[in-house]
């Protein structure tokens, strides 16, 4: 190596150690001026000698060439949102529903500011950052590479702290690494970047999260550079090559490590009251931080114990986080107007005088129902008080009565849709009125279109909102099965549709025919039937015809007074999550024929086509008849391999164990299933077992996991 080599070297290393002592210790050993005499120097060595700048030099943080768009990343594992809670009650019931699901009388949280910043993921490959990319919706990001790399505290290499460094975890660096943290503008940043923007008569950002999310996606990232940009990790994603510790305060630790800022402010805390207890003291501290925060999140502190818990939806049961109360400011109603859903509600907004409250400018906000302007006897003129609900939605909490003028007036709920004209109608106990015109109303069309062919349902790419509203107006589509009639020369033929863009379309359309029954029937848009109920629904009843002969009889149950309340919809109230209001939406939408006629010509051949597996019959084998609970982490097999093995030698496999639980096939760090197994005498099983016991059934002896 070269003198210049190893000097280059050495600068990095020296620049890197001084970068993490200022950034995540907090105890800089050298002056600023010292600093910038290093930087300077190696700046000068890699001009002179251009083979020395690395894509982790300390030097590569000025932003590259401008980028023409930010393409996708798919993350390898979801960016889970959060569910949120907003009282004492909710967050006893959360808590509830930890230990219920782990079978414990008390649990550890780690519990976390919530910055109000913009979640980001960083993946390192043996050690050097490889890509960094926006949380997006939650499975596809947006590649910010370039400008992540402009933010100083972002590390370009993690540090390998070796065997014996304080707070080091497990030593050595990962082979594939992705590390998630949010990206924050703290307040004096964004105080001087204000002013300089108005010094030069440019716009000003209203919060520091409006900037912070304005500057990672900047096309320019020599324009991120020049943002005071922070960041502070709190997670660790998909790894390759590194065990994880037990615990989430270790995994903090081990970030800590390798370089990344982790917050001073994270506590490990037991129980509902310790978890209250640090949301009382954050509150208080919280005019007085740096950065803005919106609440504080609460995590199981036990890793396996998450394994347990998994997720529901999008969110896992194993994390919250605790809002704290929304700004609130008063505003006048100037006017109630009717939006129409794709279900055809008619949804009240209040037109409201402009006010800023929440970091944003307010003019419009919910009242969600009819039931709820009556609740809260919300009428044009009344001065009411607004809050942006969760920090997000703006909704009108209640109404200043002492100031209601004499002019104020109810809001008159159209008799006809104000889009279309049909008649609307509320039926006893609907909390709204609906349009009667279904899928001819042009809102309903819109949305329900909208919603049929969205990621998560029929995912018919290319097919966005613009698009479609161009399909409407033009007469070309009037109902889901006319997506399937669409011919690239009409595509073609509108605006900013090339021949190319238009045949990308019709392959998506094409391709979406090949489906599965729980994105058809969420596609289907069927009033409080998400993602999860679908699914549901299609593993208990398995075919079309078997929910809809359901649907249909359960009707009957609706209207007879012979049954009482609790007995009504007695088929489809068997499968997990289905209430009675669901239930009833189900019925409903199954008994209109326009419906059924609709379905039908989906799955025509002639016409949608769409189609799915079939449901595969109940297999018979060594495990027939029997129910198996998976915890842990097992040798060179995931839980999801598991537990189709299981299945194709006709066992169930199970979330809980329950005096039911036939099998517990036990991994390292199995957790409280374990340990309730043992209490109720479940026999304990490892993955040698597992195959003992397909090979010659279950009148074996279970093998005992030691």
């Amino acid at each position: 190596m070269s003198a210049a080599a190893k000097r280059a070297a050495e600068l990095r290393r020296q620049l890197e150690e001084h970068n993490y002592r200022y950034y995540v210790l907090d105890a800089p050993t050298i002056p600023d001026a010292e600093y910038d005499r290093l930087f300077r120097e190696l700046q000068e060595l890699e001009a002179q000698h251009p083979e020395l700048r690395l894509p982790d030099s300390p030097t590569q943080r000025v932003g590259g060439a401008p980028l023409k768009e930010f393409a996708p990343v798919i993350h390898r594992l979801p960016m889970q949102s959060l569910n949120n809670c907003f009282s004492e009650e909710e967050l006893q019931d959360f808590d509830r529903r930890v230990r219920e699901g782990l079978g414990l009388e008390r649990v550890e949280y780690v519990a976390e500011p919530k910055l109000d910043g913009l979640a980001v993921s960083l993946t390192y490959e043996n050690g050097v950052l490889a890509q960094g990319a926006t949380r997006g919706d939650g499975e596809t990001g947006e590649d910010i590479t370039a400008n992540l790399r402009t933010i100083r505290v972002v590390p370009l290499s993690l540090r390998d702290p070796g065997p014996g460094t304080r707070d080091s975890g497990k030593s050595g660096v990962p082979k594939v690494i992705e590390v998630r943290g949010e990206v924050y503008l703290p307040r004096a940043g964004f105080e001087k970047m204000n002013k300089e923007a108005a010094a030069r008569g440019e716009k000003v950002f209203v919060n520091p999260r409006n900037a912070a999310a304005g500057s990672l996606r900047q096309l320019d990232p020599k324009m991120t550079a020049q943002r005071p940009l922070a960041l502070y990790a709190y997670q660790v994603g998909f790894h390759q090559g590194w065990t994880p510790p037990k615990t989430h305060a270790e995994t903090l630790a081990q970030l800590r490590a390798w370089g990344f800022p982790v917050s001073d402010l994270i506590e490990v805390v037991e129980g509902y009251e310790g978890c209250l207890d640090y949301y009382r003291r954050m509150e208080e501290r919280r005019a007085k931080l740096g950065f803005d925060i919106d609440g504080v999140v609460y995590k199981l502190n036990d890793l396996a114990g998450r394994d347990e818990l998994g997720s529901v939806s999008r969110a896992p049961r194993w994390a919250i986080a605790h809002k704290f109360p929304a700004e609130e400011a008063l505003t006048v109603v100037e006017n109630i107007e009717f939006q129409i859903s794709r279900t055809g509600a008619l949804n009240p907004v209040a037109r409201l005088k402009p006010v800023f409250v929440g970091g944003a400018n307010v003019s419009n906000a919910t009242l969600h129902n009819l039931d709820e302007i009556e609740r809260k006897d919300v009428r044009i003129g009344d001065t009411v008080i607004v809050r942006r609900a969760g920090d997000v939605i703006p909704e009108v909490k209640g109404v200043v009565l002492e100031q209601r003028p004499p002019h104020a007036r109810h809001a008159k709920v159209p008799t006809h849709c104000p889009v279309c004209g049909a008649e609307v109608e509320r039926a006893e106990g609907d909390v709204n009125a609906r349009c009667t015109n279904g899928l001819s109303c042009p809102a309903q069309l819109h949305g329900a279109l909208q919603h049929f062919v969205s990621r998560r349902a029929m995912d018919i790419e290319g097919l966005g909102e613009k698009l479609l509203a161009q399909l409407i107006e033009r007469g070309l589509v009037h109902s889901p099965v006319d997506i399937y009639k669409l011919g690239a020369e009409q595509l073609a033929g509108l605006d900013r549709m090339g021949e190319k863009s238009a045949e990308n379309v019709i392959a998506a359309i094409e391709h979406s025919r090949d489906s599965r029954f729980e994105r058809f029937l969420y596609a289907l848009g069927i009033p409080d039937v998400g993602e999860t109920t679908a699914r549901d629904l299609a593993r208990h009843f398995g075919t079309l015809d078997a929910l809809e002969v359901a649907a249909l009889g359960d009707l009957a149950t609706e209207s007879d007074e012979s049954v009482k309340p609790k007995d009504r919809y007695p088929q489809l109230r068997k499968v997990p999550d289905v209430g009675p209001v669901v239930a009833s939406h189900i019925c409903h939408f199954f008994n209109e024929p326009r419906n059924r006629d609709t379905i039908a010509a989906l799955l025509d051949p002639r016409q949608g086509g769409i189609r799915w597996p079939a449901p595969r019959a109940a297999v018979q084998g060594a495990l027939s008849g029997k129910t198996l609970v998976i915890t842990g982490t097992l040798a060179g097999m995931s839980r999801d391999e598991a537990a189709a093995l299981i299945e194709s030698h006709g066992g169930k496999v199970s979330g809980s164990v329950s005096a039911k639980t036939d099998y517990l096939l036990a991994g390292e760090a199995a957790g409280s299933k374990l340990a309730k197994a043992e209490k109720l005498g479940v026999a304990v099983i490892d993955l040698d077992g597992l195959r003992a016991l397909m090979k010659v059934g279950p009148q074996m002896d279970a093998n005992k996991r030691k």
